[in-house]
């Protein structure tokens, strides 16, 4: 049971996560997209969105720095155990609960707004679900781990963040994974299952960016004369000037 946890069913959403991306930009070009809402609502939008995107991007970075990088690179610069465990305890939080609040604030507004809640689809709904999630087993495995030290005292750097990299180097080592509390264990699982919904829904937008702005012509806009509008053909010739 270890071996398929941690890792035949890693390996397989990883595999979905990949060809599922594949897929999706090959025969859904048009679907490729966030599916905006902002025209059917503002006022809400304007305060959930940036309080989740960039709580996400600190919950990305705070992943990034606490999985690949090993312990044995920070102590060489000289970052002891309390000074890293101190900023990744107050750094998480910070951008775990503007996460969460963010988030609160966007389905409170697909759930309240009529036309927004008309165009959320199934599949946004089971994205948001396993999305929330993972973010409240992050957030609770920080806050009983490191703050209230439930269950004892564990280094997820000496066994999952390990693990995790073992993962990445097809070199996995199940173990340690099964050896970790059952908070770390839910979040890895779920946080894999979304990897596998991933590429079928919005979030697909991540790996968007507007690159082709930069090197795009520039549009030039015209007005037009007000003597010019309706259904009176314009006048031949050149108009005066001065």
């Amino acid at each position: 049971m270890d071996t398929f946890l941690w890792v035949v069913f890693p390996y397989l959403c990883l595999a979905t996560f990949v060809v599922g991306h594949l897929w999706r930009y090959r025969y859904d070009k048009f679907g490729w997209t966030t599916r905006s809402s902002q025209l059917y609502e503002n006022r809400l939008l304007r305060f959930g969105s940036p309080l989740f995107h960039f709580g996400m991007l600190g919950v990305v970075g705070g992943h990034v720095i606490g999985l690949l990088i090993p312990t044995a690179w920070t102590d060489f610069l000289g970052i002891d155990d309390h000074a890293y465990h101190l900023v990744a305890v107050i750094g998480g939080l910070a951008a775990g609960i503007a996460t969460v609040v963010g988030m609160v604030i966007l389905i409170y507004r697909r759930r309240t707004v009529g036309p927004v809640f008309s165009a959320t689809t199934n599949m946004d709904k089971v994205m948001y679900a396993f999305l929330g999630a993972v973010i409240v087993l992050g957030m609770w495995n920080t806050i009983a781990g490191s703050i209230l030290n439930l269950g004892g005292e564990y280094n997820y750097r000496e066994g999952v963040s390990v693990w995790y990299r073992s993962f990445l180097a097809f070199q996995p080592q199940p173990e340690l994974m099964a050896t970790a509390p059952i908070g770390f264990q839910l979040h890895a699982f779920v946080a894999f299952v979304l990897f596998a919904l991933w590429p079928f829904t919005r979030l697909v937008h991540v790996f968007s960016a507007p690159l082709g702005y930069l090197t795009r012509p520039y549009i030039v806009y015209r007005s037009r004369s007000t003597d010019r509008l309706g259904s009176t053909p314009p006048k031949r010739g050149w108009d005066r000037v001065g």
